[in-house]
């Protein structure tokens, strides 16, 4: 069983690198524009992008977020994105630690992580589908404990998948309990919770209730990225079966664009931008909008099959477009692109009229 579960998610891998934005739909940052401010009164390289986020500091606002574990082949890139992250000050986080959970033998594609980034700010993960489980066995504290221990977890994210389980030919759909499971996961957690969507989004009612029941911070995972309902028709497809393969394609698009979703939702808790950031200047956007900070996956990911130094020269890169991005909004530090004047067009610019969203 171990092996299939290790086929899976090296599946998820392939897949995820190979695949086009376009397949998933618009994020929205094309139709978020800052305006442009002429005459700046600091000078570029005294712009801070540094912030804080959970109450720790980061170098600037990025997150390397979960996507990969429980594969020999989860090893190399966790690694790699893990050494990065360390040299660069920002957070990462990890795949879904349940193959470990269940096969042991798979914890060290998860426990490279903290091995290669001892001080980072690292995320550890688990699905809402197997907390209803853990609840219903009693094993739930024993399960946060290991999750922790394994990676040495600064704060657990919680990943809402539905949108990919309903897809995937070995999917859990069950989602009666799902509330009072994520509740009890969060009262049994020392370290803080996120809720983490995996290309859906989340709306702003999900993120009131979550809040309520406290959940510490969102990752909106809004449609635009990586879509797992895409993915996982190309896998239906590869077994033959068509219904799944066509249910996936037919949802390939659906869910919240992010940047509507960090809208909506950064009101309510903090909230971290994923799904479809490609470069420091979406990042700016997003933080512009009310996230804290931005999480981009399948670009690092792609780099990292090419080795650290193609990491390292992406992080780099980024850092340069969102501090050229703060110095030509007139943003001295990351808090201040929240109130820099922003101007929303198009698709998105809809979205927020019909949602009531400024």
């Amino acid at each position: 069983m171990s092996d299939q579960i290790s086929l899976r998610k090296a599946e998820h891998l392939d897949l995820a690198l190979r695949m086009s934005d376009e397949v998933s739909g618009s994020a929205g940052w094309s139709d978020i524009h800052l305006v442009h401010q002429a005459l700046p009164s600091i000078d570029a390289d005294m712009i801070d992008i540094s912030t804080m986020m959970l109450g720790r500091h980061l170098s600037f606002p990025l997150i390397i977020p979960g996507m990969t574990g429980g594969h020999p082949g989860a090893v190399e890139v966790n690694r790699l994105l893990a050494s990065s992250a360390e040299k660069f000050g920002v957070a990462i986080g990890v795949g879904s630690q349940r193959a470990a959970l269940e096969y042991p033998e798979l914890t060290r594609s998860y426990a490279i992580v903290r091995e290669e980034a001892p001080t980072a700010f690292v995320v550890g993960n688990i699905g809402i589908s197997q907390l209803i489980s853990y609840l219903d066995e009693g094993l739930m504290d024993r399960h946060v404990e290991t999750l922790i221990e394994m990676i040495g977890a600064d704060a657990l994210a919680v990943h809402l998948n539905f949108l990919e389980e309903v897809v995937q030919p070995e999917g859990q759909t069950r989602a009666r309990g799902a509330l009072n499971a994520l509740a009890a996961f969060v009262e049994a957690s020392p370290v803080p919770v996120i809720a983490k969507e995996t290309g859906g989004g989340l709306s702003v009612e999900v993120a009131r209730t979550l809040r309520d029941i406290g959940v510490s911070m969102l990752d909106v995972g809004g449609r635009g990225g990586t879509s797992f309902a895409a993915i996982e028709a190309e896998r239906s497809r590869a077994r033959g079966d068509h219904r799944r393969s066509e249910l996936g394609a037919a949802l390939a698009t659906w869910g919240i664009p992010t940047a509507v979703s960090v809208r909506a939702c950064s009101d309510v808790l903090p909230t971290i931008a994923v799904g479809g950031v490609r470069s420091g200047v979406d990042a700016a956007k997003s933080i512009a909008l009310g996230a804290v900070a931005a999480g981009v996956g399948r670009p690092l990911m792609q780099c990292a099959t090419q080795g650290e130094d193609a990491v390292l020269d992406w992080l780099s890169g980024f850092q340069l477009q969102l501090r050229s991005a703060m110095f030509l909004a007139g943003a001295h530090q990351v808090m201040d692109l929240a109130s820099t004047t922003r101007v929303v067009l198009g698709t998105t610019g809809d979205w927020f009229r019909q949602l009531g969203l400024s």
